[in-house]
């Protein structure tokens, strides 16, 4: 009787303890999520579109406190509050909010360093090749505590880019110029797409052929002689339509006018001048798969 009590007294020692060191394990395993959820950034601040539409595609668009005027992607980011502009934002408005994170872009303003000197978290992200890009996404997934995610995105971009590529491959690469830039309703001040410019690797990927790839700039400024010496089979301007928003069908319509006087241009001559507002094209994040597929039907009609 006595040895049946003591195995029995013995079984339920071990069950408390058994039971305590769960518990115990359970609390730890708590605290540690808690910590670790306390030092993830909880009030995000970005200071580029593409940036802001990255934070949402990685489901943090509720981490998310202040955004630019021009951050029009997806369109609950317009809720959120503005800071200024993309080119020159309002420090103090950033610091108004009190971010625990602000992410910029690589730039000549210095902007991460008069943030840092407000003693912010900055995030200085480089965007212009396809290689930066998931470099970026990459950073403000380990940033913002969601690293699985970003690299989820990563893969299906990449996945979804390769596949444009495979499309476009067999084809013969079309000669292409994307101008950013010029004055309005005139073919003067041109500024192109050159070969620093995510966009060049674009191009490239739905099978064209950027006409100023040897431009070292991203974007550099080139002359009309210039164009009509490299003849372009497709011309894409977004030229003076820098507001995505407001761009009518009249406007683009009397965009490609403007080109027709200039029939010497192959892309002219057989009626490949396109005029594109849409911000697709300007946002160097997830939609850049968007962008690749229009570019592809825009060389390439039949590989739709």
């Amino acid at each position: 009787m006595q040895r049946a009590l003591e195995k029995r007294h013995g079984r339920h020692s071990s069950y408390l303890v058994i039971t305590r060191r769960s518990i115990a394990l359970w609390i730890i395993a708590a605290a540690l999520a808690a910590r670790q959820a306390y030092g993830q950034p909880q009030r995000i601040v970005s200071t580029v579109p593409s940036v802001t539409e990255l934070l949402y595609a990685l489901g943090l668009g509720d981490r998310v406190v202040g955004v630019t005027r021009f951050c029009r992607f997806p369109p609950e980011a317009q809720k959120k509050t503005k800071i200024g502009d993309y080119i020159n934002p309002n420090i103090e408005a950033i610091a108004a909010l009190k971010p625990d994170l602000v992410i910029v872009q690589t730039n000549p303003a210095r902007l991460a360093e008069r943030l840092g000197a407000l003693h912010l978290h900055v995030l200085e992200v480089n965007q212009e090749s396809i290689a930066a890009l998931y470099n970026s996404i990459r950073e403000v997934g380990d940033a913002t505590g969601v690293p699985a995610r970003a690299t989820q995105l990563i893969n299906s971009i990449r996945n979804r880019l390769e596949e444009i590529r495979a499309r476009a491959a067999p084809l013969r690469r079309t000669r292409v110029m994307f101008v950013v830039g010029r004055s309005p309703n005139r073919l003067d001040g041109l500024i192109v797409v050159g070969k620093a410019s995510y966009l060049s690797d674009v191009i490239q990927i739905a099978g064209g052929e950027n006409v100023f790839q040897d431009a070292m700039a991203a974007y550099p400024a080139v002359s009309l002689e210039e164009v009509i010496a490299r003849n372009p089979e497709v011309i894409i301007d977004m030229g003076d339509m820098s507001d995505t928003v407001a761009v009518s069908e009249e406007h683009k319509r009397s965009v490609i006018a403007l080109w027709q006087r200039l029939p010497v241009i192959t892309a002219v001559k057989q009626h490949h001048v396109f005029a594109v507002a849409s911000d697709i094209y300007v946002m160097p994040g997830p939609r850049v798969v968007n962008a690749a597929q229009s570019f592809l039907e825009m060389f390439h009609p039949e590989a739709k």
